[in-house]
């Protein structure tokens, strides 16, 4: 029976010798104490499993697993198995909090009988502080989702992120839906599973979750795992046409975008997809279902234009994508809406 009001923080960890402390140091310093922080050691390669033994040994809420490497989902899966609070959160070990932010949570959850709570959260670069507050303001009251509202914006991508940190979840909510394991970008594979058991869904928004941004490039580091994503997406979408069959174009139009920035990704890095193989079956998948998609983008003019082009020719769009960039650089185009910096 999970431990009333303990929050378990569940922390995997591989690889992070640079960013422990800071990770660590910010759940450890919560202004709510009733804590249980699991660190999960996935087999690191470098100091990461004496600096977690030495946290073990500072602090009695500190339990540490040392396991082999398994990857993400691996690891949360471990972790959640040894989770004993009635809250479970997850935090990525290059990542930190801000020392109110599980108090925060866990007072809205009770208050508002939520099943899960999310916070607003940072973009955080070595210099500055990015925030996206296209669809809210830090300003705005709290917003309470209900199941459909929420899979609306979980498939749309707005308000609510397929990411599993930054959010609180009641532990009978998840318990029995573990990660899938051995791919890329899990948390696709996982949260519209977790989403449709919810029915009170609260979005705080004030930011209180830092998310790290690596300066490694996607272009210099991409390989074809990466398509994993439109595994999750496709998947997700079989699902979507079942039970929240009024979200079909939306999960098709998800798709749809990742498609054509993958497709890209793929042509950059040529030499890692060989024949271009990955390619030919992302364009034989819009191929086949153009007219599902040109009716999922009716609504949307840029990616209408971006669809037809494709569909005469791939690089047609790579071409047209690439003037836009250039007549945005010389500002004859305006910038598209998107992250704010905020002062720190």
């Amino acid at each position: 029976m999970p431990e009333k009001g303990k929050v378990s923080v569940i922390v995997p960890i591989y690889k992070v010798e640079k960013y422990i402390h800071r990770c660590v140091d910010s759940i450890i310093n919560q202004t709510y104490v009733n804590l249980e922080i699991i660190l999960v050691d996935d087999g690191s390669p470098d100091n990461c499993g004496e600096i977690v033994d030495d946290y073990q040994e500072s602090d009695t809420r500190i339990k540490v697993i040392h396991k082999k490497n398994g990857g993400l989902s691996d690891a949360r899966n471990h972790g959640m198995k040894q989770a004993t609070g009635e809250f479970i959160m997850f935090v990525d070990s290059d990542d930190w909090l801000d020392k109110t932010m599980i108090e925060l949570l866990v007072s809205n959850s009770i208050e508002n009988k939520a099943d899960i709570v999310q916070s607003a959260f940072y973009y955080a670069y070595e210099d500055r502080l990015l925030i996206d507050n296209r669809y809210s303001t830090e300003g705005d009251s709290l917003e309470i989702l209900t199941n459909k509202s929420l899979m609306y914006e979980l498939v749309t991508n707005k308000k609510v992120k397929n990411f599993a940190w930054g959010k609180l979840y009641r532990t009978e909510l998840i318990s029995d839906i573990p990660f899938e394991k051995g791919v890329l970008f899990e948390d696709i594979f996982w949260a519209y599973q977790v989403m449709q058991r919810v029915n009170t869904f609260l979005l705080l928004q004030q930011p209180f979750y830092y998310y790290y941004q690596r300066s490694d490039s996607i272009v210099a580091t991409y390989t074809p795992r990466n398509l994993d994503i439109i595994r999750g997406l496709k998947e997700r979408h079989l699902f979507i046409e079942k039970q929240y069959e009024e979200l079909t174009d939306a999960s098709f139009k998800e798709i749809l975008k990742m498609c054509l920035i993958h497709y890209n990704l793929l042509l950059l890095n040529r030499k890692k997809d060989k024949g271009g193989t990955h390619r030919k079956k992302i364009h034989s998948y819009i191929r086949d279902n153009n007219s599902n998609l040109k009716r999922a983008v009716q609504d949307e003019r840029e990616l209408q234009r971006q669809l037809f082009l494709f569909s005469f020719h791939p690089y047609l769009n790579v071409l047209y994508l690439g003037l836009r960039k250039g007549l945005r650089k010389i500002k004859l185009l305006s910038k598209p809406e998107g992250l704010k910096q905020v002062d720190v």
